[in-house]
């Protein structure tokens, strides 16, 4: 190779690396523009944490905690709703969500949770649950058949006041896990907690409000992702599957 023509090539590279920095740079100025428009349009006190440009139909995506919206590049309009694939049905909104809501699984306050392992334990959720929640008991009547697992139950008391006391009962108990089984699936209640003794809510309520936990039971696997409501057997064994 000759030296003209490498330097020419080396031109030709510079001229490359120079044209994908501005453009990377030009893409990050006009998503800090629709940021701003945004929350200009939105209002006073909207609180945007992010604007991306997707590949799609030039939308650029509005992440907002862990919600998603879409506008336009002069923000003048808002799109709320979910973008589909219409041939692979795949739905890119729901993915882009799953992705923001991850955890870290090994970041749980585990202590501030009830244990309770079925067989070998090698498995692993964690779990909120209000004690007044219908689909919570039928979550629980669900893990009843499901083995070889290590359920961490935060016990998220959200839905009135008596679910805070019947926390607190609980987890004031002698055996915690045995009152908690008690009342979630045969209905008896704990006794009254003594007078001294405290229980965990505000830290589990914060620890939810910092998840963005909205409802319960919310169930969140070892590999980060979360499903909001209660599962069958089936559905929890493929996610647990799924997960390696």
């Amino acid at each position: 190779m000759n030296g003209s023509l490498k330097r020419c090539m080396l031109k030709g590279a510079t001229a490359l690396m120079v044209l994908t920095v501005a453009t990377a740079c030009a893409e990050t100025q006009q998503e800090g523009e629709v940021k701003k428009l945004i929350e200009q349009n939105i209002g006073e006190g909207a609180k945007i944490d992010e604007v991306k440009q997707t590949p799609y139909a030039g939308l650029y995506e509005v992440r907002t905690g862990g919600s998603v919206i879409y506008t336009d590049a002069k923000a003048q309009y808002i799109f709320a709703g979910q973008i589909f694939d219409a041939k692979t049905k795949h739905n890119y909104t729901k993915e882009r969500i799953d992705e923001l809501n991850k955890i870290k699984f090994s970041d749980l306050p585990l202590d501030l949770a009830l244990k309770t392992v079925k067989g070998n334990g090698s498995r692993a959720i964690a779990v909120f649950s209000d004690p007044n929640c219908g689909y919570c008991k039928r979550f629980e009547q669900t893990l009843k058949d499901v083995d070889n697992i290590t359920v961490y139950t935060f016990i998220y008391p959200i839905l009135s006041e008596d679910s805070a006391g019947k926390a607190k009962n609980i987890w004031c108990s002698a055996d915690k896990n045995k009152a908690w089984q008690a009342w979630m699936v045969d209905g008896k209640q704990a006794a009254n907690a003594a007078a001294n003794c405290t229980s965990p809510e505000a830290q589990v309520f914060e620890l939810g409000r910092k998840l963005q936990v909205s409802g319960t039971p919310t169930i969140f696997f070892t590999d980060g992702s979360r499903v909001p409501g209660a599962i069958d057997a089936k559905m929890l064994e493929q996610k647990l599957s799924a997960i390696k």
